[in-house]
């Protein structure tokens, strides 16, 4: 038995007008396969490429050990030359990745190599984020703590994409007070005797190609898993809904800075706490 996923909509290309009335209005995902081939990206960059402008850049790497209570917020597992980084990915599996890696403060020459595109939102041009990871590394399943329309483009390889909208969460095992889902939860190859509402999600799927984009609604969850190894750029823009736009305010001024003290006061009781709520949650939802 498998999640019930379906293809997200494809299109080769689409006007500022269709995308805004047919994905943007709805809050419905596409992948748009041919929409930055004007870039100057679009044929430099690879993984030889970035090893060749940011191979002396010093990287913050995370893997998928689960959350612990003297972790900070978004504090990487390990850090490695950008270089040594690349050999590691084209040389063999790994669970390291990079993620919320700010090309505009770390290599800004690559600003050079892409252009904002015009979809009818007004991008956050200082937040333009890079991401990378090895065969089979993945993500937990996750939504970002802004609650950001983002647009993700890929670069390298293949990368699958698994989301979910913020009315599936009752199925999802969500953490309370944290943007994740369970983490013990393997979203490519669930166990549904053990998460049984899972069968009940219903969701979106598709792989990534290189230059292609897919467009993540607000708040949209999403769980991605690096097919081969690879990179992408996600450009942002913030909710347009006024109840998401307040979710995103409440996630960065309260929520964020709560759990924080929550995990110096209880320390790991407060994540094996939240751990177990997610599961009688849930239950309690689907009863």
């Amino acid at each position: 038995m498998k999640l019930h996923l379906q293809e997200i909509p494809r299109v080769k290309t689409i006007t500022k007008a269709d995308f805004i009335k047919h994905y943007f209005k709805p809050q419905k995902p596409v992948v748009i396969e041919r929409c930055i081939e004007d870039w100057p990206a679009f044929t430099k960059w690879n993984l030889d490429y970035i090893k060749q402008v940011a191979g002396d850049k010093t990287v913050p790497l995370y893997d998928d050990r689960p959350v612990n209570y003297k972790d900070g917020f978004n504090e990487a597992h390990a850090t490695m030359k950008m270089s040594a980084y690349v050999d590691l990915l084209k040389s063999e599996p790994t669970k390291y990745r990079i993620f919320l890696w700010n090309i505009l403060k770390e290599v800004p020459l690559l600003q050079k190599d892409f252009s904002f595109p015009d979809f009818g939102l007004k991008l956050m041009k200082s937040l333009p984020m890079l991401f990378f990871g090895g065969k089979d590394s993945h993500t937990f399943m996750h939504y970002d703590i802004d609650f950001a329309n983002i647009f993700h483009f890929h670069f390298e390889g293949k990368k699958q994409c698994i989301l979910f909208n913020q009315d599936q969460n009752k199925y999802l095992y969500k953490i309370p007070y944290s943007l994740i889902t369970r983490e013990d939860i393997d979203f490519s190859n669930p166990d549904f005797k053990k998460w049984p509402a899972l069968q009940n999600a219903k969701g979106y799927i598709t792989e990534l190609n290189h230059g292609e984009v897919l467009y993540m609604p607000e708040g949209y969850w999403h769980y991605m898993k690096y097919i081969t190894p690879g990179f992408s750029m996600s450009l942002r823009s913030i909710p347009k809904n006024p109840k998401n736009l307040a979710k995103a305010v409440y996630n960065i001024a309260i929520m964020r800075h709560f759990d924080t003290i929550m995990r110096k006061i209880k320390g790991q009781n407060w994540i094996d706490y939240k751990n177990k709520q997610a599961i009688l949650n849930t239950n309690k939802k689907i009863s």
